[in-house]
């Protein structure tokens, strides 16, 4: 039997007796817990604390002192005092404050898919600049393997070539010829004249029209093409603008052209590495600012003296703007640099305070409400079609009529301006202009005979334009192809999430397109918006597959009716999936004159999760018509407001080169006002005023914008950028970055 232990015993035997001497652990002073209910701190809570707001007052601090002491010194020497009661300065100090008044100093810059505009704050107009570079290569785009003719047509089993009414597949000759029969019907209801068998007239004379060969040395209009030595080390690396789009296909050594900026995005198809692609934009811009505006900084201080505005996207990619300010701040060292959106560039050069600007450019077309000088973030609406899709389009449907040229081929530069002239001279959207008529052009080719052609047209002149009111026509198969191979999306770094700016309006249309890809939302107070267990959004007053006409299922219905989206999947193969209709809220039925319907726009950008996530926007190919997605635009500008609304119909600006086809402001204003007749009054589309250019009205903005000198804070220069590098653009950027 074992005896009873002592306590004293226990605690040595179990470890648990003390053998310190009572000292602290530490002579370091303990500090007691915050209270978590009243506690307070004054960490970058005032201006003085940041750095971008620091510098800007000590610069204003020392612009004061300097016209103090020039006053002072101006007074000491007896100049007369100004009526103003400002003392008179010298001629030099004047001429250095004519330089920032007057933007002789500033570099504006506004990158597009097909051209690149660029000139000084204080020109009138800008340098309008290809935004292609050639490069050297093996073979030319036109030699590569898959350089199939394009617009891409069908071969026969044998390889030979079918017939023209088949050479694109049945479903563009179905769509062709439902929209010519809805054209004939509508000229009927408008009470014009429809000659029978007019496109057999058509056909008739292009089969029978041989063209007409011109000696080079009889053609008074003939090109001077781009001269490359035939000696391959005197031959230049590359060529950038109008002279890469003059090299002849068949050069000695051959280049390639190369597109940096693909549908308002960055070109990932076409580049293996992100860095080739913002190398090429920095060398198409380096040399328009030495050909084109004629100066010639080699050394790196003389870049300094120059300050940039870049004009960008209303709904830009972060690493987009980010390299921009690198690229300007870095690689050129530009002494300054700010950014300014496409949308509000625009009001800025037409002059207005509140317009719904409808940007309609060569691959994309973007639509945003301004209101008071600013973006309205909800209102941005990016679609991936424009003036390019109409040219295809257009080259399709005359190759459909037997166009005599028939060899022609969008992938040989010839070809492709040959394109771009035939549309500009011939597209329209007048229909008292739609009937057989007769137009000729001359082909140039480098080493060949000028060739004139003779053919006729009816409606294509017409249907092709259309396209932007019928999406359907266009081609849309590769649209998609290469995006965020080289580029990631943006991250926050705290979140984790994707930080990309978003907008209402651009997601409910990718959820028209694609219902089956939205995400659970939270039902609002009127039950507007609900979800499944699927993810498949659904509507409690009218569900999306109702309102579009397509079953649970949306992929197996394919209505010939309704447009169609290219959705990427996760194993990045692209397949077609039904776009539908706009919702019945954008449908209005007509309404008494006096009393307009006014929508709820699905969701707004105050504590409301948006109907498709971020991540899965660069899935959707945004392909939409033009009148609804203004409707859109304008519904979640104008949050139910009935005079916003009509602020905006009334205020509809259309500007980009594609908004110059003749007719389009009218045909679009009898679209929306058929769609809304409740505001048919109040709908009025114009143009910019003062006979500006509406391809450079963009431009003009941001030259406007650089000359603000004091009132603009949005400089960011290069010790700021230097401390906090793109953080910066929080402090500076004049919406919410």
């Amino acid at each position: 039997m074992v005896g009873k232990k002592s306590g004293k015993a226990l605690l040595r035997e179990e470890g648990l007796e003390r053998t310190d001497n009572n000292m602290e652990l530490t002579s370091w002073p303990a500090i007691a817990a915050i209270n978590q209910k009243n506690y307070y701190t004054e960490y970058l809570k005032r201006d003085d604390q940041i750095l971008a707001y620091r510098l800007q007052q000590e610069e204003n601090r020392n612009r004061m002192t300097k016209q103090a002491r020039d006053r002072d010194r101006a007074l000491a020497q007896g100049r007369p005092m100004g009526p103003d009661g400002d003392v008179e300065m010298d001629e030099e100090q004047d001429e250095v404050q004519d330089e920032v008044s007057k933007g002789t100093k500033t570099i504006v810059i506004h990158i597009g898919s097909q051209n690149l505009r660029i000139g000084l704050a204080s020109d009138a107009l800008p340098k309008t600049v290809p935004m292609v570079i050639a490069k050297r290569s093996q073979k030319s785009e036109s030699e590569e393997p898959d350089g199939e003719p394009k617009p891409k047509r069908v071969k026969l089993a044998d390889g030979g070539d079918p017939e023209p009414e088949k050479q694109f597949g049945e479903e563009f000759a179905s769509r062709f010829a439902a929209m010519s029969n809805e054209l004939k019907i509508r000229m009927r209801m408008n009470k014009r004249r429809v000659l029978p068998q007019s496109r057999d007239m058509v056909l008739s004379y292009n089969k029978r029209n041989p063209p007409e060969t011109i000696s080079e040395h009889n053609d008074p209009l003939r090109i001077d093409w781009t001269e490359i030595p035939t000696n391959p080390k005197q031959a230049p690396e590359y060529i950038t603008g109008k002279k890469a789009l003059r090299i002849p296909d068949k050069s000695t050594p051959r280049y390639k052209l190369y597109w940096p900026i693909r549908h308002g995005w960055v070109n990932e198809l076409d580049y293996q590495s992100k860095n080739f692609v913002w190398h090429d934009i920095a060398l198409i811009i380096r040399d328009a600012i030495t050909e084109h505006l004629g100066l010639n900084l080699k050394p790196r201080r003389e870049w300094a003296q120059y300050a940039c505005v870049f004009v960008i996207p209303d709904l830009y990619d972060r690493k987009y703007v980010t390299s921009l300010l690198a690229m300007g701040l870095t690689d050129f060292g530009f002494g300054r640099v700010c950014f300014f959106q496409e949308s509000l560039a625009a009001s800025f050069g037409a002059g207005f305070s509140t317009a719904c600007i409808v940007d309609i450019g060569a691959q994309k077309t973007s639509i945003c409400c301004v209101e008071e000088g600013m973006c309205i973030e909800s209102s941005r609406v990016n679609l991936k079609m424009g003036g390019h899709d109409v040219t295809e389009t257009f080259v399709k449907m005359l190759l459909y009529n037997h166009f005599p040229y028939a060899d022609i081929n969008l992938k040989r530069r010839y070809d492709f301006l040959l394109a771009e002239e035939l549309k500009q001279k011939h597209c329209t959207m007048n229909e008292s202009d739609i009937t057989v008529q007769l137009f000729d052009f001359h082909l140039r080719a480098a080493g060949q005979d000028t060739r004139k052609y003779t053919f006729k047209a009816y409606d294509e002149v017409i249907l092709a334009p259309l396209g932007l009111f019928k999406p359907p026509i266009f081609d849309d198969e590769h649209k998609l192809d290469g995006r965020r191979r080289l580029i990631d999306r943006s991250y926050d770094i705290y979140e984790g999430a994707a930080n990309d700016p978003t907008s209402t309006a651009q997601a409910e249309i990718l959820t028209q397109i694609a219902p089956h890809l939205a995400v659970p939302t939270k039902p609002d107070t009127n039950g507007t918006t609900t979800t499944n267990g699927n993810g498949t959004t659904t509507n409690t007053t009218t569900t999306t597959a109702e309102t579009n006409g397509y079953p649970d299922n949306p992929a197996k219905a394919r209505p010939q009716s309704q447009s169609f989206a290219r959705i990427k999947d996760s194993n990045s193969t692209p397949r077609s999936t039904p776009a539908g209709s706009p919702s019945r809220d954008l449908e209005s039925t007509p309404q008494p004159s006096g009393t307009p319907a006014v929508e709820k726009p699905a969701s707004d950008s105050e504590g409301e999760e948006e109907p498709l996530s971020i991540e899965r926007r660069d899935d959707i190919l945004a392909v939409h018509p033009l009148p609804t997605s203004i409707l859109t635009s304008i519904s979640h500008a104008s949050r139910t407001s009935s005079q916003k609304i009509r602020d905006f119909l009334g205020g509809i600006m259309l500007v980009g080169g594609s908004s110059l086809i003749p007719g389009l402001p009218a045909y679009l204003e009898e679209s929306l006002q058929a769609i809304r007749p409740g505001y048919a009054k109040d709908i009025l589309i114009g143009r910019p005023p003062r006979e500006l250019d509406a391809q450079v009205v963009a431009w003009k903005g941001g030259s406007v914008f650089g000359r603000m000198g004091k009132t603009n804070d949005s400089w960011v220069g290069g010790l700021e950028y230097e401390r906090l590098g793109e953080r910066v653009l929080g402090y500076k950027c004049m919406w919410a970055w």
